[in-house]
């Protein structure tokens, strides 16, 4: 985002900080916090843009406001983005679209165009078609010209990039696609939330589990005995638990927050590639991206598969768990094989590694009184072809 007229901008700015100091309205407020970090951004002040947004999106969460968070998701992630942090931008973008695709259809063109972007400057080339030319049926539908344009401007470029095909040719559904569906049908057929339901009915959904799992690059493992440095593992909960209070956004029923400085010391203090490879057979790169996720009493994640931009390998380690004492039964986190299910009861300092995008896994809901703050890394396999998913097994009928 550019201004044309940077002073003109600039005076307009004074004005909307002037108004922030008088108005007394909570909404107006997450408006004008908005309408300022969306000028600091184009001005070039990320750290401005970022302190606004992230105000204008508490009050929108707080609020209750889906439209509103959205909207704002997506300005925060492109903030973010044009700072140069891609992980937190990405982030963001996934939590914007998720919400859409679920709860704010009137948004899904902006998200998926704004992702879109996103993943054809990051060079997935394939992942960006797919969202753009979603985002381009979408707007041709509304029947505004404008916003066909400027879609369509985007994958001109797009096509421009990797030499392909008109936009007008047949589509062929991307992984991100095929992750929804995929999703979609297991939530259809079993949930976490109904321990019968993948204990004793397994047999439902297992054949076309197992179509997935001659795919995996990475097999569930427990990680129990890994000697992660308790300091680090407590400086990361202390990092996890003001992150989630303060910048945190709801995704799939929990809450979600950007890494910081202890994620990345510990990152760099501790061999995690080596740990992975030793542990999976899979030689992968040092984490790229990672989330801190915090669940609270009666929160839950229903059984899903990742979309394939997290990585090959995922390592999700507990970093701190509150339980009642005499509990019966805690949450876990649950993955279904060809073979069966895996249940970890994560303590804190231990962990699990597994291929995300073709495993599908969820947390069961969490009792009275208890509490979990994980952290989940991606990796990438050194191999490239590795990280190719092709000939992806179709979504049962």
């Amino acid at each position: 985002m550019v201004p044309t007229d940077r002073a003109e901008l600039t005076t307009a700015l004074k004005g909307l900080r002037e108004e922030l100091a008088t108005s007394p309205e909570p909404d107006r407020i997450r408006v004008l916090t908005r309408w300022i970090g969306i000028a600091e951004m184009s001005l070039g002040d990320y750290d401005e843009a970022h302190t606004f947004l992230r105000r204008s999106l508490e009050l929108a969460i707080t609020s209750g406001n889906v439209r509103a968070v959205v909207a704002t998701e997506l300005n925060f992630g492109d903030a973010h983005r044009y700072a140069g942090d891609i992980e937190t931008a990405e982030t963001l973008y996934r939590s914007a679209l998720d919400t859409a695709r679920s709860q704010c259809p009137e948004l899904l063109d902006y998200a998926l165009q704004h992702f879109g972007k996103h993943l054809m400057e990051r060079g997935d080339l394939t992942g960006a078609r797919t969202h753009l030319q979603e985002a381009l049926r979408l707007r041709i539908a509304k029947g505004n010209t404008e916003l066909v344009e400027s879609t369509q401007a985007a994958l001109d470029r797009l096509d421009t990039l990797i030499g392909s095909t008109p936009v007008s040719a047949p589509v062929v559904a991307g992984p991100g696609e095929w992750s929804r569906e995929w999703t979609a049908w297991l939530q259809a057929r079993t949930t976490v939330s109904d321990p019968t339901r993948w204990h004793d009915d397994l047999t439902a959904v297992r054949g076309a589990v197992q179509s997935l799992a001659l795919h995996q690059r990475v097999q569930p493992r427990h990680l129990w005995d890994q000697p992660f440095p308790t300091e680090l593992v407590a400086a990361m909960a202390a990092e996890a638990e003001k992150a989630l209070a303060a910048d945190g956004y709801r995704h799939n029923g929990k809450r979600n927050a950007a890494v910081c400085d202890a994620a990345n010391h510990f990152a760099a203090q501790v061999d995690l590639a080596a740990i992975v490879a030793r542990s999976t057979g899979l030689d992968v790169e040092q984490p790229h991206t990672g989330v801190y996720i915090g669940y609270t009493e009666g929160q839950s994640l229903d059984f899903h598969v990742d979309e394939a931009g997290f990585g090959e390998a995922n390592l999700i380690i507990c970093l701190a768990r509150t339980r009642r004492t005499g509990t019966a039964k805690a949450s876990t986190t649950v993955f279904i094989s060809a073979a069966g299910h895996l249940e970890c009861d994560l303590a804190a300092g231990s962990g699990v590694v597994f291929d995300g995008a073709l495993t599908p896994h969820g947390r069961t809901p969490l009792g009275a009184g208890e509490s979990i703050t994980l952290i989940s890394l991606g990796f990438r396999a050194r191999d490239q072809a590795r990280r190719v998913l092709s000939d992806l097994p179709p979504v049962p009928a």
